[in-house]
């Protein structure tokens, strides 16, 4: 944090939206946040293209050793998926990375592939979602969820108003995986999902691509999407027959601290419920599509819940839509588990 404010400050000197964006950014709650490259070539913009190669390069160095460890954690080969489902809004490559994965990391050669590219931050929640379903409609089946968001390749130095200032400060580069289990395994038993688009909100969270490449752009509003989605996660655990501010864990998008704060007082449960998303946000930024990724991890390692704990995960992006599931805390049984 201290290394962005003194960056932005002498980057941005003199313009008299400065102290407003540093306030802003001091009040994001992020620590600490991971980048590909040095901040000072972060800074620098080579070019659209430049950038994408950068990311091409990053995408396919960074993420075989973090999809190995999924696989491991899963107890499953890279022959034993059947599809993967590879997520991320900060580069562009076709064929997909899925085509390089599959020829370099030992998936079969029909191996599914589902690359999904314009759902922003809400791709992990919707990952999560379509892996469910394929799993669903192809019993037995596994799929490999691969996110790779490198946000810093998108800073655009010329920037400066106030809603670039403050994303400059927000999110920061991630590349997580995780398997989603047909049969056995331990972790969240996946048994209801949903997705949900706010109406008329289609241009509160964009990209503009020009020549320099993508743009990000926010709308000021955003910060206040908990007020109408908290009601339809109270529906859909409504529809399950359980109580949305009654539940045993919570795996929620650390979009920044209103996010947070606003959802836990609208499903009316305290703050710390969310503690693995803040500690995301708190040691990473926001990191787009990885964040659900990042914050089940936690919940794996640092707080394993009971055996039958119930559970929600939702992911919010640009639409305004959300992405949501529900689940139980299994152990090593037959189940769709992920």
């Amino acid at each position: 944090m201290e290394e962005t404010l003194d960056f932005a400050a002498r980057a941005h000197a003199g313009k008299p939206q400065l102290a407003l964006a540093l306030r802003l950014i001091q009040n994001t709650g992020v620590k600490k946040r991971h980048i590909v490259q040095p901040i000072e070539k972060t800074l620098h913009h080579p070019g659209f293209a430049e950038r994408n190669r950068i990311y091409e390069i990053e995408s396919k160095k960074r993420t075989p050793p973090v999809i190995e460890q999924a696989l491991a954690n899963a107890e499953l080969r890279a022959r034993d998926i059947d599809a993967i489902i590879y997520v991320s809004c900060t580069g562009f490559l076709m064929p997909s990375l899925t085509a390089w994965l599959i020829n370099n990391l030992g998936f079969r050669s029909d191996t599914r592939q589902i690359p999904i590219a314009q759902l922003g931050c809400a791709a992990g929640g919707a990952a999560i979602n379509r892996a469910h379903d394929f799993c669903a409609a192809h019993p037995g089946s596994n799929v490999l969820i691969v996110s790779c968001e490198l946000c810093s390749l998108c800073y655009q130095p010329d920037a400066d108003d106030i809603g670039s200032l403050l994303s400059d400060g927000l999110f920061g580069d991630a590349v997580a995986a995780a398997v989603v289990r047909g049969e056995g395994g331990v972790g969240i038993d996946l048994e209801r999902n949903a997705s949900y688009l706010i109406p008329g909100t289609e241009d509160w969270i964009s990209y503009a691509v020009r020549d320099t490449g993508f743009h990000f752009q926010l709308d000021r509003r955003v910060p206040g999407t908990m007020e109408p989605l908290a009601p339809v996660l109270r529906e859909l655990a409504k529809d399950h027959s359980w109580d949305a501010g009654k539940l045993d864990f919570y795996i929620i998008h650390a979009g920044g601290p209103r996010i947070l704060d606003d959802l836990a007082k609208f499903l009316e449960v305290d703050r710390e419920v969310f503690r693995h998303s803040w500690s995301t946000l708190h040691e990473y930024g926001n990191i787009a599509s990885a964040v659900v990724l990042e914050a089940a991890r936690r919940l794996f390692e640092e707080d394993t819940p009971a055996p039958g704990a119930t559970g929600l995960i939702a992911g919010f992006g640009p639409g305004i839509t959300a992405e949501m599931a529900l689940g139980t805390w299994a152990a090593d049984v037959p189940q769709t588990v992920a």
